[in-house]
């Protein structure tokens, strides 16, 4: 663990590119295959693989009572050490600094505690990594405690990873993705990269894949442009949840973007699965809806994350799944075929509900595709999907065969009422803003939102240095302020939400502009959110599946 350690310290001091790559790759050559796996996976910032589908389930008051206990150290001490560093794993490696034992650990020993801690119930959870950490030297345990956390924040990402892969077992990089993509694992990669292992790699019913991902766009012109194509298909881009849905053999399964399993939560799908004549892999959307209408995202929000759901959420939060790829059918991959071609595929399965497939337009110029937008924002879908129908499908890719065209649906005027220390690059700065708005009722500012995107860091750095002086109250992780900075901020859509007073939450909001020209007397109000809430996401909103999608 100590030479995984000195690792991931060594690529964290260095900002170039390369010298991350060479270094890391030279780390892969010494390892054999079962800790090549373990190391890649490490490195991405994950305790497992995607493909072991396990998540640890420890949180960050079990850490701290663990890392408190060995360090011996008061809460005020390890408050200011966390915020010294604004990161878990930092944290805890000074916290621990002359506190252990110093030993090393192999790999081998952290996959194991890493299940211990999965498998165990509870405060048992707290018992291995106990065990472990008062063992390690400070170096390793601060990066077992990033592994832990899901955040490794040495400027490596998982593209980084790859080219590390690449370099480390002479394999073009372009090999190595296409691997990644189809295992959707890190590790399983670095493994068949080493041993050349290609052909073998194929896709493979019940072993999610990456989704393929479409890159933004602000207007129709930029579509056309950045597509280059004199015909384009359009898409309602839904608020719901991505699936990718296996069939085969009596088997359902279904993945969500990040390829966790999500079949417990949606087991009408499931059941209308296993009546279906052929072996499939759906590309889709989970939608809410009740009495043939779409519901909005919070609805389904109830599905998620359940163990179980019983027959009165299943009555009250019914779903479908919107259909727009078809990936594998009675064994047959066809990720190549055109997107014309695996649309045809798709519409002769002859799907009857819950499977409703994408309903499909054509667009010839920029003003057509402005129309359906229009069209398609007037319905409350958040966007559209804008493809080429001679597309293959590529996974994990975000290229110009896909596109997305979003634009905010408003921008509001808010207050900030507490800031929050940023994270990486970001470390030593307040970057993260709770906002609010006025409810005319009863004179009181109420949450509806955090932003921690739009600014610049010149930006940040000054308003940093003003909100230090417009403190009120140290909250741990950050401060709660005086309300006097107004911010024009732009979102996506409005929810309903229990965190905040307001009942409200924006999704997806970002910075526009600081308002320094704008009293806090002028903000927006409760009322103006509730009015953006009514026309686009009420109920009165809610979009009949006929004008949704087509069977």
């Amino acid at each position: 663990m100590q030479d995984f350690a000195r690792t991931g310290a060594a690529v964290g001091a260095t900002t170039a590119t390369l010298e991350k790559t060479r270094i890391l790759g030279s780390y892969f050559r010494t390892l054999g295959d079962d800790d090549l796996r373990r190391a890649a996976i490490f490195m991405s910032g994950r305790a497992f693989g995607p493909s072991q589908r396990r998540t640890l389930g420890l949180g960050w008051r079990a850490i701290n009572r663990v890392v408190g206990s060995i360090s011996t150290r008061s809460e005020e001490e390890l408050s200011r050490i966390f915020r010294k560093h604004s990161d878990l794993g930092d944290w805890a490696g000074e916290a621990l600094e002359g506190r252990t034992q110093n030993e090393d650990a192999s790999l081998e020993e952290i996959a194991a505690t890493l299940e211990a801690i999965r498998s165990a119930k509870g405060a048992a959870k707290a018992v291995p990594l106990e065990a472990i950490l008062s063992r390690l030297h400070p170096e390793a345990a601060r990066f077992l405690i990033k592994i832990i956390a899901g955040e490794m924040r040495i400027g490596l990402s998982e593209g980084l990873v790859e080219a590390a892969i690449a370099e480390a077992f002479d394999v073009p990089i372009a090999q190595v993705k296409r691997v990644h993509l189809i295992t959707g694992d890190i590790g399983e990669t670095a493994v068949r990269c080493k041993n050349k292992q290609f052909e073998s790699t194929k896709v493979t019913p019940f072993q999610p894949f990456r989704f393929m991902l479409a890159s933004p766009v602000e207007s129709p012109q930029e579509a056309f442009d950045r597509m280059g194509a004199g015909k384009v298909w359009t898409e309602e881009k839904y608020d719901g949840v991505r699936c990718q849905l296996h069939h085969v053999d009596g088997r359902v399964e279904m993945f969500s973007r990040d390829l966790k399993e999500t079949t417990a939560a949606f087991p009408e799908l499931a059941e209308a699965a296993l009546r279906l004549p052929h072996g499939v892999m759906f590309d889709g959307e989970v939608l809410a809806h009740r009495n043939g209408r779409v519901l909005r995202f919070f609805e389904l929000q109830h599905r998620l994350g359940r163990k179980v759901v019983d027959e009165e959420l299943r009555r009250e939060v019914p779903v479908a799944l919107v259909i727009f790829d078809l990936l594998w059918v009675n064994n047959r991959a066809v990720l190549d075929e055109p997107l014309q071609e695996r649309r045809r595929l798709l519409e002769s399965l002859e799907l009857e509900h819950p499977f409703l497939l994408a309903r499909v337009e054509e667009a010839t110029s920029p003003d057509d595709l402005d129309r359906i937008f229009a069209e398609t924002r007037e319905r409350g879908n958040e966007g559209l999907m804008v493809k080429d129908p001679n597309s293959q499908y590529t996974p994990g890719r975000r290229g110009l065969a896909w596109l997305k065209l979003k634009r905010p649906l408003a921008t509001l005027d808010v207050v900030v009422t507490a800031v929050e220390w940023g994270h990486g690059k970001r470390k030593g700065v307040l970057s993260d803003y709770t906002f609010a708005v006025l409810d005319t009722t009863t004179g009181k500012l109420v949450n509806v939102g955090k932003a921690y995107t739009g600014l610049t860091d010149a930006e940040i750095a000054t308003m940093t240095e003003k909100f230090l002086h417009m403190q009120v109250r140290d909250v741990g992780y950050g401060y709660a302020v005086r309300p006097e900075v107004v911010l024009e901020v732009a979102f996506d859509s409005i929810q309903r939400s229990e965190r905040h007073a307001s009942g409200f939450a924006l999704r997806f909001p970002r910075i526009v502009r600081i308002r320094d020209d704008k009293p806090v007397g002028e903000t927006d109000t409760l009322e103006r959110v509730e009015q953006l809430y009514d026309r686009y996401f009420g109920e009165k909103a809610e979009v009949p599946l006929s004008e949704v999608a087509e069977t």
